[in-house]
């Protein structure tokens, strides 16, 4: 996607609203899945403030820096926050070109032969009641157990529920009845067209925060997705330690979303058109490190990121010098026993779609057959996790830095990874690790 412009995302019908609501409810983002809906005391007001104190301790980036909120008050106005942003998107934004910037918009890139054709084969129903932000498909997925947080109508739960094959599983949590109804609707058509002699996907309605409460157990999933879905949750700390839950060791969370170049001023964070723009939600993107770690996750690895324009004068007067970017991170459970030291690997290929080369993240690709160092937390992902059999690990010494002269260490600011991808420079060395520093 090129800086400052949007793609209309080919995946989705012509006249809807890409990664929105429609009617009240956003279909892959119903689980915007914040807080229980019927409680009003927050008060209403053309944004949202008035109850600035309770917001301001409903919603803060780093969760360090909270303070004590009353749980009923904090939860209650995230209520409020969502039934204000279901008004601005089922009532206000009526085509695309109503929205003022893009963090919604899915950029346009080629899916790989295998994504393409499943998406071909999921019910046209699912497919036009699907308003989501693309497509987030890990590698590497046969006969895993998978959680989709936000399924909405269910598009992409079909589609891995191919991925998986019929002895994975996929599981769709949404908050919205309607979505999680039409997707429930489709399960017979979809195994039928599969040729599968069982169902391997479920859609249950519930709260992303709250995944208990469906009855999800602890150690019961391989992996977590999401898409653009956590930006719009008060307490994303729990939305992380909820994830962390369900994954089983070894587990993966591959989620994508809008983040901040800085914390977000009260201003920002009140203000109901950013929030129904998925900005004024963003979490400031060192804080993902600090909740990853305080909730067990290994370091985030950066995967990919993308910019986000903001094509309104008075939304940028509000915004100020913050900058937005989208980007996917993948987290890992890793469990202790796997923690070795840094190593040298090997991929032995075969990952469907990625039979060559497997691009890991943005610090790390690994060709088929060739030999690569990676640091102490790279090592333990691989071995803990799906990912252990396609790859050759060996102890090895820490790598010093990347051939490339001036480039030593792991990127981790995907606001710095836009600045690389736009900037042109020597190539890294197979498997380097370019960039700044965490």
């Amino acid at each position: 996607m090129a800086h400052g412009r949007w793609q209309r995302d080919p995946l989705l019908p012509r006249g809807r609203i890409p990664g929105l609501w429609s009617g009240g409810s956003r279909g892959r983002g119903g689980a915007r899945v914040g807080a229980e809906r019927g409680k009003r005391s927050c008060r209403r007001e053309g944004r949202f403030g008035a109850s600035g104190g309770a917001w301001r301790g409903a919603h803060r980036s780093g969760v360090r820096h909270q303070p004590h909120v009353p749980t009923a008050v904090a939860a209650t106005c995230g209520e409020q926050i969502h039934r204000e942003v279901q008004d601005y998107y089922g009532k206000e934004l009526q085509k695309t070109e109503d929205l003022k910037t893009n963090a919604c918009i899915t950029s346009s890139k080629p899916l790989p032969k295998v994504v393409r054709d499943a998406l071909e084969r999921v019910h046209e129903e699912v497919v036009a009641k699907y308003y989501g932000c693309g497509l987030v498909v890990p590698e590497c997925l046969a006969s895993c157990r998978i959680l989709d947080l936000g399924s909405g109508s269910g598009r992409d739960c079909y589609l891995l529920s191919q991925l998986v094959g019929e002895q994975g599983h996929v599981t769709g949590i949404d908050m919205t009845e309607g979505q999680v109804e039409v997707a429930k609707k489709h399960i017979a058509y979809h195994m039928e067209k599969f040729g599968y002699q069982k169902p391997n996907v479920e859609f249950l309605q519930g709260y992303m925060e709250k995944l208990g409460d469906a009855g999800l157990a602890d150690n019961s999933y391989d992996i977590v997705i999401s898409n653009c879905v956590i930006n719009l949750a008060p307490d994303k700390r729990a939305v992380l330690q909820e994830a962390y839950r369900v994954l089983k060791p070894g587990g993966e969370m591959y989620f994508s979303d809008v983040y901040a170049s800085q914390r977000l001023s009260e201003t920002v964070r009140k203000h109901r058109v950013l929030w129904g723009e998925c900005l004024a939600g963003a979490l400031y993107w060192k804080d993902l490190y600090s909740i990853a770690e305080e909730v067990g996750f290994s370091p985030p690895c950066l995967v990919t990121a993308s910019p986000i324009a903001i094509g309104d004068k008075e939304l940028e007067s509000i915004v100020g010098d913050c900058r937005f970017v989208s980007a996917t991170f993948r987290l890992f459970k890793v469990p202790g026993s796997s923690r070795a030291g840094p190593g040298q690997v090997t991929y032995n290929g075969g990952i469907v779609g990625h039979e060559r080369e497997l691009v890991f993240d943005a610090n790390f690709t690994f060709k088929e057959g060739e030999l690569v160092d990676v640091d102490a937390e790279m090592a333990a992902i691989l071995r803990s996790s799906r990912f252990a059999e396609r790859f050759l690990i060996q102890p090895g010494a820490a790598p010093q830095g990347c051939s490339c002269k001036g480039v030593k260490k792991k990127i981790c600011d995907p606001f710095q990874l836009l600045e690389q991808l736009s900037t042109p420079h020597p190539a890294c060395c197979p498997g380097g690790s370019c960039g700044p520093s965490c």
